[in-house]
């Protein structure tokens, strides 16, 4: 029996505070996977802002950067659905963040002195233990470039390139004749005179090439990719191309820098190279610095750009780049066409 005179009690209405998840199993489900997506990106992309290349599996993960967009509004959606608001706002920032670096990296034009001297065109390729060679000679047939770099130019590539690209179309050259992935080749209708070679597990020659009456570096680069684990071997590698860039600035070199960097400019390495030689990559100077170049021969989405021409600022224009397709081989060849200035 109810006492008399008693207030009313009535059922209460009040929903006790939640954090993130809780309540249905389905809603903590999503705010724990969204956490996980998002620890994964942050810590990528803190990286990134860091200058910092990092450790397995950052290296690898650098070089997809703009993908990380995938995750990152995954986590979103799912932050949302488990009701998880310092989840959202979270992955609102990283996303945020991460659209802000996929913006090329580098200057939009080079600022070269002088006239002009001469015009040329520049072609790079990764003949993928030389299985590549008969489209790349192809290739080289149909584009006419004056200078051509080759990695992973085997035993069967350099054989092709001695026989069958006639010595009165590229008269100079720069063979390294090893197996596998280590050699390498650099072709030129200009003449070509030694020059210091980079130290690396794969060739990476040199010469100086005599255009116009100027002289201009060219260097193969093939540093070792960063495999998980092996990252060291590719830190040491693409520092001593660091090293060489810097000291081609310091002497006022003219320089072209082509070939597979296994890098990209998401890379600190990678912008260290372009930093400390003042160098300029011919893609993004012509609109072209998202195009993929890796991996070409298969169905992921996945792709990016790791094989490069870059040059000095002072002494070349690039007017024009494509990428194309090369059969036999997992990368694309990338074609430059440069103006090259001077007194």
């Amino acid at each position: 029996m109810d006492t008399v005179g008693a207030a009313p009690t009535w059922p209460s209405t009040d929903e006790p505070v939640r954090g993130p998840g809780r309540g249905h199993p389905w809603r903590r489900a999503a705010a724990v996977v969204a956490a996980l997506l998002l620890v994964v990106v942050s810590a990528v992309v803190g990286c990134r802002i860091a200058g910092s290349d990092g450790i397995t599996p950052v290296p690898q993960l650098l070089a997809f950067l703009p993908w990380l967009l995938a995750p990152g509004a995954v986590a979103l959606l799912l932050a949302a659905y488990g009701r998880w608001r310092t989840g959202m706002a979270w992955a609102l920032a990283a996303l945020a963040v991460t659209g802000w670096y996929t913006q090329p990296y580098g200057a939009e034009t080079t600022r070269p002195h002088g006239q002009v001297l001469a015009q040329l065109r520049v072609l790079t390729s990764n003949t993928e233990f030389g299985w590549a060679t008969d489209d790349l000679i192809t290739t080289v047939r149909r584009e006419k470039p004056d200078i051509v770099f080759v990695e992973e130019c085997a035993f069967v590539c350099a054989d092709a390139l001695e026989q069958r690209v006639p010595k009165a179309d590229y008269p100079y050259r720069d063979v390294v004749r090893e197996d596998g992935s280590a050699g390498s080749a650099i072709l030129s209708r200009f003449p070509l005179r030694p020059a210091p070679v980079i130290p690396s597990e794969m060739a990476m020659p040199g010469a100086v090439a005599v255009i116009a009456g100027k002289d201009v570096r060219l260097q193969l680069a093939h540093p070792m990719p960063p495999l998980p684990g092996q990252e060291a071997k590719w830190r040491r590698e693409l520092g001593r191309v660091r090293d060489f860039a810097a000291g081609a600035e310091q002497q006022g070199q003219a320089v072209i820098l082509a070939g597979d960097f296994n890098a990209t400019q998401d890379h600190a390495l990678f912008r260290s190279v372009l930093d400390a030689g003042a160098l300029h990559d011919s893609a993004r100077l012509t609109g072209h610095s998202r195009t993929y170049s890796w991996p070409a021969d298969r169905t992921t989405p996945l792709r990016t750009q790791i094989d490069h021409v870059l040059v000095s600022g002072r002494d070349f224009k690039a007017t024009a780049s494509r990428f194309l397709t090369v059969r036999g081989t997992d990368h694309r060849a990338l074609r430059v066409d440069l103006t090259l200035y001077g007194e």
